[in-house]
Formats: structure tokens, C-alpha cells, sequence
């Protein structure tokens, strides 16, 4: 007697890809200090299997986001130990304002005044 075997059940599951605590808490550093300033009030946080993004908005209703600071999957080839934790990305609508493999170092354009300029 042969057995009904669901292939689902043994397929690999790509698993999401999300910010660690310590990402988590070095996003919302940020996001609180301009907060304080009045500058950024909602943000949401979104996980797939290539990427994380925590997107900044200026209120709740806006849409795109302001600001992107995406954290991108390393293929499994990487050999660097700094190339394997990830790269980072933050963006502003579709211009890439920096890219490094240091969320601290991505977050560093956040430290000077930014002026988004409109079309």
C-alpha cells in the first residue's frame, strides 16, 4: 500500500530576514531623537526573505516613506566576515543616500542636517 507524501512538508522554508535587537535599537535611537525635533512621527517595519526594511515617515498618512534604512541579505558566498553580517541601505524616495556593511555607519547620515528637496 503506498503513502500520500506532501512535498510542502520537506521543502526548505526561506526563512524573512529581520533586525536584530541591537539594529533595533540603534533604528530607534535614531527615529526617537527626531522625533524630539518634530521632524519624523510614524514609522512600520517589514521583513522578507532578501530584505528588512524600517521605513520613517513624516505623519501617518504619508506614502512613500521619507526615509528607508533597508538591511539586505549576503549571499552565502560572502568570505569577509563584515561582508556575511549584511548590508545596509538607507534611501529617500528613489535616490540611495548611503550604503555600508555598519548599520552604525549608514545611520551616520542621520547626524548632519538633511534637506529633502522636491520636484
Amino acid at each position: 500500500m503506498s503513502q500520500m507524501v506532501r512535498l510542502s512538508d520537506y521543502r526548505r522554508r526561506a526563512l524573512a530576514l529581520h533586525f536584530t535587537r541591537s539594529e533595533l535599537n540603534q533604528l530607534l535611537g535614531v527615529y526617537s531623537t527626531q522625533v524630539i525635533k518634530g521632524a519624523w512621527r510614524d514609522y512600520s517595519i517589514g521583513h522578507s526573505p532578501g530584505f528588512a526594511r524600517f521605513c520613517i515617515y513624516r505623519n501617518s498618512r504619508e506614502a512613500p516613506p521619507l526615509y528607508t534604512i533597508t538591511k539586505l541579505a549576503t549571499d552565502g558566498k560572502a568570505r569577509s566576515a563584515q561582508a556575511k553580517k549584511g548590508r545596509y541601505m538607507v534611501t529617500t524616495r528613489h535616490r540611495v543616500l548611503c550604503q555600508s556593511h555598519s548599520l552604525h555607519q549608514a545611520l551616520r547620515v542621520f547626524d548632519s542636517p538633511i534637506k529633502l528637496v522636491s520636484h
